[in-house]
């Protein structure tokens, strides 16, 4: 299972290893304190800002990447095992899981899937919940990072006039007429929208793959999805629109995690704006 598992699916296997990603950007203790209530039997948590991003130098981003070592050495101290299948989770639309997704699966972990619809859905079905946190044993994880997943802040502007850049961020902050987070509104110059709630259906699960892939394709023309570096705030909803396109079958797209927050922090670098 490398993209998204059903509820159904997941309670059938409680030998599945569980990670819960909840988060507010707002909030950071949110996601933890709601963890400690009340998680998925069998789950561990996975910060954000702690556990899935690298220091921060007020140039890199709001969530760098964390040095692969690093990952890895977390990992093993959850006690995964490079056969285990993942499945991550978060409030429900999918964006926080889809980091860890994406990230166990830069370092090699292909048998990585996010819960559609989350502890939303989990909850709405009236599902076992515990706060009883699972005991694994430590290990050594061998990871490697892939860098044929990450575009770098440099591919990003050798290619700026020639790369398929998807923003996943919400129109209006795409379009440079609001910025709540970041300091500086606009989008990276030659950058398409396509915002990642889109890639859920009202029920807030995942579209069909041909209904995914027929969107993407509209967007991105005759582009290879190869070609595609997609971004966000800081490289969390970015993921989302990465799992959308190999849910389509669109596979091989990069992810540039420094996104809007990185390619802003320089006033040097060009922006665009719809205003």
């Amino acid at each position: 299972m490398n993209t998204l598992v059903s509820t159904e699916e997941l309670a059938a296997h409680p030998e599945w290893r569980v990670f819960d990603c909840r988060h507010d950007l707002a909030k950071p203790d949110w996601g933890f304190e709601e963890f400690q209530k009340a998680h998925l039997p069998g789950a561990l948590f996975a910060h954000l800002d702690r556990d899935l991003s690298g220091p921060k130098t007020g140039n890199n981003g709001r969530h760098p990447l964390p040095e692969p070592r690093a990952f890895a050495s977390w990992l093993g101290k959850q006690g995964l095992q490079p056969a285990d299948q993942v499945v991550c989770y978060d409030g429900g639309p999918g964006a926080m899981a889809s980091r860890l997704w994406w990230m166990l699966r830069w370092v090699g972990h292909e048998t990585v899937a996010v819960l559609d619809g989350g502890y939303a859905k989990w909850q709405r079905e009236g599902r076992r919940t515990t706060a009883d946190v699972a005991e694994f044993s430590c290990v050594t994880y061998p990871g490697r990072a892939k860098s044929s997943m990450v575009a770098q802040l440099s591919l990003v502007e050798k290619k700026l006039r020639k790369a398929a850049l998807l923003d996943a961020r919400a129109p209006a902050r795409y379009r440079g007429e609001q910025e709540p987070i970041d300091p500086v509104a606009g989008r990276i110059p030659g950058a398409k929208n396509r915002f990642n709630n889109d890639n859920l259906a009202p029920e807030g699960t995942f579209k069909k793959p041909a209904l995914l892939r027929a969107e993407f394709e509209s967007i991105l023309a005759d582009r290879n999805a190869a070609e595609i570096i997609h971004y966000c705030g800081s490289g969390v909803a970015a993921c989302h629109n990465a799992l959308a396109m190999e849910i389509a079958g669109l596979t091989g797209s990069r992810t540039y995690i420094g996104s809007w927050s990185e390619w802003s922090a320089d006033p040097a670098r060009p922006i665009a704006r719809s205003v």
